[in-house]
């Protein structure tokens, strides 16, 4: 069966800066990202229905596409067990929300046409990925819901260092693990170390936690809860119930709490985010959709990062700050809680970042993880430059 995830624009452009440089169901919750979780739990590898000017990077299905499925939708028995119910030409929905359809359609149409389908009302919960602050406000569940999926049928590697404690029995080594005197309390959650992970030395870990392959905790960092840590990091200091993407660095001391931070970002050496208003008031963040700050229901929520973007050392940055792709942020003082993309500064000095000075910097980043081939990246840049400064 051809499957893919949709792109859709109603989730898309609440998701901004995360989808201006991969499609929805390339965003990662718990230990996986959306489109691998599905690829899990239906055993065979799916496609991403993107937007134009991601689909070099991400390309569409070759041939009908059998089964479409939103691609904000983490999967759950229940909703696979819908959509493995599903007939020919009936579409999956909760309400007005659009879950998956069956049938036969054209990948090369830009829009997915329903005509003439049966709708199946859902009646059960499901968990929607609608704006940037879902992610890390789902992340604790999807953490347990991951390892349970990783690790079910698997045995862990053995911690060999006599040194470690460990609390609890949720905890899962793939091959190539290195932990030396550190602290893993797994008994409100469990962890879990991929593949050449290293865990160093003092570092304190309470579950549910997620480390990415090739990943490193540094010395005497305190992880909290809920934290998932992706591919090819760096990660020191104190972290709570944060996502950082991969091949990201924030390896040194400061505060990084209720957050998500892209790929390729690095945080200067004690960079912090406030994640709690002094007078404990709901948290505004900067909504794409209408350009303006709206209400994110929570007292709780700290910052956003784009791909690419920097922080310098002893940033401080306030409750609710979002930062575009490409930005390189410095200066005294709080910085604006919206900075766009592609920009310079931080304070009443910011300029517009130079798209060369940004791609140079770039390809030294990518060239210290050995990637070559970065025309497609550089396109999708090009494009988020060219809208970002049109404005």
């Amino acid at each position: 069966m051809n499957i893919a995830l949709a792109d859709l624009s109603e989730h898309r452009t609440k998701l901004f800066p995360f989808t201006l440089t991969r499609p929805v169901a390339d965003l990662r919750v718990g230990i996986l990202t959306i489109r691998e979780k599905w690829e899990k739990h239906l055993k065979q590898s799916i496609h991403f229905l993107a937007v134009p000017e991601l689909v070099g990077k991400f390309p569409k299905p070759t041939g009908a596409i059998d089964l479409i499925i939103n691609g904000a939708i983490c999967p759950n028995a229940e909703l696979l067990k819908a959509i493995q119910s599903l007939n020919d030409k009936e579409l999956l929905k909760s309400g007005e929300l659009f879950i998956a359809a069956k049938g036969s359609f054209d990948p090369s149409d830009p829009t997915i046409n329903l005509k003439g389908y049966q709708p199946v009302e859902f009646q059960k919960s499901c968990t929607v990925i609608n704006r940037s602050w879902d992610l890390f406000s789902n992340n604790k569940a999807q953490l347990h819901a991951d390892f349970e999926l990783l690790t079910n049928g698997r045995e862990s590697q053995k911690i060999k260092d006599p040194h470690t404690i460990v609390y609890g029995d949720q905890v899962f080594l793939e091959e190539g693990v290195d932990i030396k005197a550190a602290i893993l309390n797994a008994e409100e959650g469990p962890i879990y170390l991929a593949k050449n992970s290293i865990v160093q030395e003092g570092a304190t870990i309470r579950g549910p936690f997620g480390l990415g392959e090739n990943s490193r905790i540094n010395m005497n960092a305190k992880i909290r809860e809920g934290v998932t840590i992706g591919p090819n990091c760096k990660i020191g200091g104190e972290v709570s119930n944060s996502i950082v993407y991969g091949n990201s660095n924030k390896a040194h001391d400061g505060y990084l709490g209720n957050a998500v931070v892209g790929e390729w970002c690095n945080l200067g050496a004690d960079t912090n985010n406030s994640n709690l208003k002094n007078n404990y008031d709901e948290v505004k963040a900067y909504d794409f959709e209408t350009n303006n700050f709206i209400k994110t229901g929570l007292q709780f929520c700290g910052l956003f990062v784009g791909d690419h973007s920097k922080t310098a050392i002893n940033t401080a940055l306030n409750t609710g700050t979002t930062i575009g792709v490409c930005s390189n942020v410095f200066g005294s003082g709080f910085p604006s809680t919206y900075i766009p993309s592609f920009s310079w500064g931080g304070g009443d000095q910011t300029v517009t970042h130079k798209f060369d000075k940004a791609i140079e910097t770039a390809r030294k980043v990518w060239a210290r993880k050995n990637i070559k081939d970065t025309d497609e990246d550089e396109k999708i840049l090009k494009t988020i430059f060219d809208r970002s400064t049109k404005k």
